[in-house]
């Protein structure tokens, strides 16, 4: 059977022994109830005692017994008050009754003087308290006459403890105002705080630890008039050390208590003062009867005193303040105020343990604030906590993972009350503006938009220009958008030209993948022609025809601009740049036109055949021919500065990026030149028909040929990398960008490439797939844009592989009509349709997805 106390007998050992949830604070509480009652009639009367709820009655009930009155003869071991009958000795005996010493009064009836300030440093809390040691003297007083003397202190405390409550419990209301939202050991560590802010303890002191604040002698600072205590060093203190840190941290709540009483102990002096207390503790307050007037006058006046100073403390709850451990605030009464702020922060290391970065945030409000009352360490938990801080990273995250796995639901509730606080809070506004803007910087812009809602820094910050910037690289845009803009109704707010073109171009992604299609300008001129070639740059359409000619569109308008007239046979290649513009022919000549006059600047001769191919890079441009040369021309001066033969069939496509040239034919080969020495570096060779499409960024060359392949090479050294397959027929058109190519074939499917592992990302296909061969295609970062033979133009997601709608659907399609060439803008789509029968007009059709136009 576990042990029972009788409660009328118990000291305050056997209490805080046997008893859940009564620390030593409440155990010392209740014997002194216990004297002032003249001993418990019944359990139910622990009630009574201030800080025994009832949960901790029930808890303990089958504990406790009553065995009749005279309580007040046991005594506590080392926190007791001393014997019942020591009062009126103390009352009457000490050294000097209480007298005025040296401009300081004494109020408790010891016989010893205020000594002013010691240095005292609290090992338990790192808090470095600075005292001055002004009079040793008082260090031999008799320790008997101390003893006697607590149970006087009792006393007093009983004749006013009911009269304060009221008072404490307004003040508890107006500091929980002032802390965070928190546990009820939070609001009772505050509360504890307020009192003794009230009755100036702190005063030149800061909040001491448990240790020191056993009994402290109350006197009155002759420098300002403020309360001061001055503890004994040698009684109590001397017992207290050998308890645990965490043991004094536990008792908060009892703390809170205790020196509660003692404040009303400390006011029940001044009614001994002034002849309403018993004969002993007027003969133990007063000095004289010629000094209690003044004395009492004095200690009004230090009370006072103590309340503005409390009061003034309150406002000092602000955010600066709660950046401190709720222990460990700055001293109002140092007079070292830099060094008392030193000793308060004792290391100015980043926090890097959530224990200290609670603390380092105001949240934190310490370690005794979240554990249940009375509950004692292990003795082997600082050896435990050591040893789990010399593990590594993943063994600490291995040993959390076994203890979470042998919690129980209210332990787990538990940790996350103390968790979850802490991701709930605003650290952006905590940090410097740098690491706030990095931190952000990791955000989709979408959820960068969301981020600005929340709060107006927030929102200063998300509009903050360089962020925006590295947005919009990432999308490929490379110029800021200026607008003219409203004057904003938001004063402060910075206008962030980057997040403009941001925000803009997603309207305008939005428009091309769900926007509602426009009626395109149809652009007409060529006839029942076949339109062979199309470029597009800027608001500037250039066509070929095998009608002889090229036109000039405005894109804006959808007006010819010019009809350039000069070719004797069919144009079947072209290439623009600005107001330049080149054509090949079957006439086997080049013409260099200006667009914006029409001319033609030169006409070039050198080909012996159909010029069916060229690329232009500069001022040069490398023009492929069905006589299987090449030949690389200036279209300044309208000369031809390289021959480039090896090849032994037509040339049917060519690529140039200034360095070096690469061209493919119908001898199945592909082939690297240096266009300087006019050498053959590479014969590229593995296609098993002739190579119709190429790509080249400067480091892979890609090829597609009728033999269904494509192959990916090494620029430099000629090797072939991969072997691409999956198409069943002619590789139509190709388009490479950041190593990804888009493959479009005359199977009708179209296919998404990584060229660097060779694998195949995305097939386009499915049910809205082309119905006949693709004839077309360009991309962008993130749409794919095709046409076919089946007349229809379609737009497909390039990470998903999504179909996402057709933007062109010709009447004539599946019957005739097709769709040639397409050429794509940021904003506009160029599509020439025909047919192959006559059943559709020849014409180009522009798409504009512009959020500014109407």
């Amino acid at each position: 059977m576990a042990e029972q106390i009788d409660i009328n007998r118990a000291s305050v050992d056997d209490f805080e022994r046997v008893l859940v949830g009564v620390g030593r604070r409440r155990a010392r509480a209740i014997v002194r109830r216990r004297k002032e009652l003249g001993g418990f009639e019944s359990v139910e009367e622990l009630t009574r005692v201030r800080g025994i709820a009832g949960w901790v009655l029930d808890m303990n009930r089958e504990l406790l017994t009553c065995g009749g009155g005279g309580g007040g003869s046991s005594s506590g071991s080392s926190g007791t008050s001393g014997s019942a009958g020591s009062g009126g000795a103390a009352g009457a005996g000490g050294s000097g009754g209480g007298g005025v010493v040296g401009g300081g009064a004494s109020f408790n009836g010891r016989g010893r003087r205020c000594v002013g300030r010691r240095r005292r440093e609290n090992a338990d809390n790192h808090l470095a308290v600075e005292e001055e040691d002004d009079d040793d003297e008082d260090d031999d007083d008799d320790e008997d006459g101390d003893d006697d003397e607590e149970d006087n202190d009792d006393e007093q405390e009983a004749v006013v403890l009911q009269g304060r409550e009221e008072e404490e419990e307004e003040e508890e209301e107006e500091e929980e105002e002032l802390q965070q939202p928190g546990s009820s050991r939070n609001n009772a560590g505050a509360a504890e705080e307020n009192n003794n802010n009230y009755r100036g303890i702190h005063n030149g002191h800061g909040i001491r630890g448990v240790n020191e604040r056993e009994e402290g002698i109350v006197s009155i600072d002759d420098e300002d008039g403020s309360l001061d205590v001055n503890e004994d060093d040698d009684d109590d203190r001397g017992d207290r050390r050998g308890m645990d840190d965490d043991e004094d941290e536990e008792d908060s709540d009892e703390e809170m208590q205790e020196d509660e009483e003692e404040e009303g102990a400390e006011e029940s002096m001044d009614d001994g003062a002034n002849g309403n207390a018993p004969q002993g503790e007027r003969g133990a307050g007063v000095g004289g009867a010629s000094g209690g007037a003044g004395r009492n006058e004095t200690l009004q006046q230090a009370l006072a005193n103590a309340r503005l100073r409390q009061m003034k403390r309150k406002s000092e709850h602000g955010p600066d303040m709660r950046a401190l451990s709720p222990g460990k605030k700055p001293c109002k009464g140092s007079e070292h105020p830099s060094h008392a702020l030193g000793s308060l922060l004792p290391c100015t290391s980043v926090p890097t343990t959530f224990g200290e970065l609670r603390a380092a945030s105001g949240q934190g409000q310490g370690s005794s604030r979240r554990r249940l009352a009375g509950v004692t360490p292990p003795a082997e938990l600082q050896d435990w906590l050591r040893t789990f801080q010399s593990w590594s990273g993943p063994e600490r995250l291995l040993a959390l993972d076994e203890l979470i796995d042998r919690c129980e639901p209210p332990q787990i509730k538990h940790v996350m009350q103390v968790i979850e606080p802490q991701f709930q809070r605003d650290f952006i506004s905590l940090l410097p503006k740098e690491l706030a803007l990095y931190v952000l910087s990791f955000l989709e812009p979408r959820d960068l938009l969301r981020a600005a809602q929340t709060c107006r820094y927030w929102r200063i910050l998300a509009e903050d220009n360089l962020l925006w910037r590295e947005k919009c690289r990432e999308e490929g845009l490379d110029e800021p958008l200026y607008v003219k803009r409203k004057k904003s109704a938001t004063p402060n707010f910075t206008y962030s030209p980057w997040k403009s073109a941001y925000m803009r171009q997603h309207r305008i992604d939005m428009n091309w993948r769900c926007g509602e299609i426009r009626a395109p300008k149809v652009l007409k001129g060529h006839d029942d022609h076949v339109i062979t070639c199309l470029q597009f740059c800027g608001n500037r359409i250039v066509s070929g025809s095998d009608d002889n000619t090229l036109k000039v569109w405005s894109a804006v308008t959808g007006k010819c601009l010019r009809t350039l007239v000069g070719h004797t046979g069919g144009v079947w290649s072209s290439q623009m740049r600005g107001n330049i513009i080149v054509s090949g022919s079957t006439d086997r000549t080049l013409k260099v036109w200006n667009a914006d006059t029409g001319q033609c600047v030169h006409t070039l001769y050198g080909h012996t055949s159909t010029v069916r191919c060229m690329h232009l890079h500069g001022n040069r441009v490398v023009s492929g021919s069905r006589d299987a040369t090449l030949r690389v021309w200036d279209i300044e001066t309208g000369q031809c500065l390289h021959v480039l033969a090896g090849h032994v069939a037509a040339v049917r496509c060519v690529q140039y990026d200034g360095r070096r040239v690469v061209s493919g034919a119908y001898d199945y080969t592909v082939k690297v030149w240096d266009p300087e020495s006019e050498t053959c570096l590479h014969t590229l060779q593995g296609h098993t028909n002739r190579v119709y499409s190429l790509q080249f960024d400067g480091v892979h060359i890609v090829s597609g040929s009728l033999d269904t392949s494509i192959r990916v090479w090494d620029a430099e050294t000629g090797t072939c990398l991969h072997t691409l397959v999956g198409h069943q027929s002619l590789t139509s058109g190709m388009e490479l960008r950041d190593n990804i190519l888009v493959s479009g074939n005359a199977d009708s499917t179209v296919k998404i490439w990584d060229i660097k592992t060779g694998q195949c990302l995305q097939t386009l296909q499915g049910p809205n797939k082309h119905q006949s061969a693709v004839t077309c295609l360009q991309f962008s970062r993130k749409l794919v844009v095709t046409s076919s033979d089946d007349g229809t133009v379609k737009l497909w997601d390039l990470r998903t592989g999504d179909f996402l709608r057709n933007l062109v659907s010709l009447d004539s399609g599946g019957s005739g009509g097709v769709v040639w060439r397409v050429r794509c803008s940021n904003t506009k789509l160029v599509c020439a349709v025909g047919s192959r029968n006559g059943t559709e007009e020849t014409k180009l059709l522009v798409l504009d997805f512009d959020v500014d136009s109407k």
